[in-house]
């Protein structure tokens, strides 16, 4: 008898991504991986995502569902949002990716390939590991911000990950369901950071394979002072035990 495919649920937050989610759920559906679900978090969207994200549902060979949320408060409350309702709902592997096409679709078969015949209990998509690339349209404060931020967090954490602030992940069940997501401090960007950080205090291996991460053509950056400065602080409050 073959083995049962895994339950591969895909979480997508969104705000204010009409545009770009349509794009998104046909490529996840040209995968053509079987029991692949994607999970649409929207945050009470003003330009009617949300419905758009409805409409997608038994368009496409794949299934769609949607977490209606009436409060905005942050990426990281999104992303817990949605994965305890994968986990709930029975997912053996919970993806985590954006709405606005930086993450390639075609990076998921080699990440869940990495996950079925390693030990990694995380598979993060890396714009810094060998092979791995940025978009050329990047401005170079960008990219040194981007490569700093990533510095300064393994100076402070020693996660051993060389881009610790990406957001594209695979993360099998068991180890989503060790790391204590209802604990989670985070609300902006920090969030990537800490749940790489308390991975690691449970000794669960993080695996990186190389992508080529996109600057998005639609829609705005959710990028605020606000997040950049939690983004700031929270290595140092994971670091003294307060995250």
């Amino acid at each position: 008898m073959p083995d049962t495919p895994p339950r591969v649920t895909v979480v997508v937050p969104t705000y204010n991504e009409r545009e770009n989610l349509p794009r998104l759920a046909a490529g996840l559906a040209g995968l053509g991986l079987p029991a692949l679900r994607l999970l649409v978090v929207d945050d009470g969207s003003p330009d009617g995502t949300g419905q758009v994200a409805e409409g997608l549902s038994g368009t496409l060979p794949l299934q769609v569902d949607v977490l209606h949320r009436t409060v905005k408060d942050g990426l990281g409350r999104a992303y817990v949002a949605g994965m305890l309702r994968a986990l709930d709902d029975g997912a053996d592997v919970v993806i985590q990716m954006d709405a606005d096409l930086s993450h390639p679709v075609g990076a998921i078969p080699e990440m869940l390939d990495v996950l079925a015949r390693t030990d990694a209990a995380v598979v993060l998509g890396s714009r810094y590991v060998a092979g791995g690339s940025v978009a050329e349209d990047w401005a170079w404060h960008r990219k040194l911000l981007s490569r700093g931020a990533n510095r300064y967090v393994d100076t402070i954490l020693r996660l051993g990950v060389r881009d610790a602030t990406a957001g594209f992940k695979a993360w099998r069940a068991d180890a989503l369901r060790s790391v204590g997501l209802d604990k989670i401090e985070s609300n902006g960007y920090s969030f990537q950071v800490e749940m790489n950080h308390r991975a690691v205090r449970q000794g669960l291996r993080i695996a990186e394979v190389p992508i080529r991460f996109e600057e998005r053509t639609e829609g705005a950056s959710k990028m605020t002072l606000a997040v950049q400065w939690e983004s700031a602080l929270m290595p140092w409050r994971l670091r003294c035990g307060r995250g």
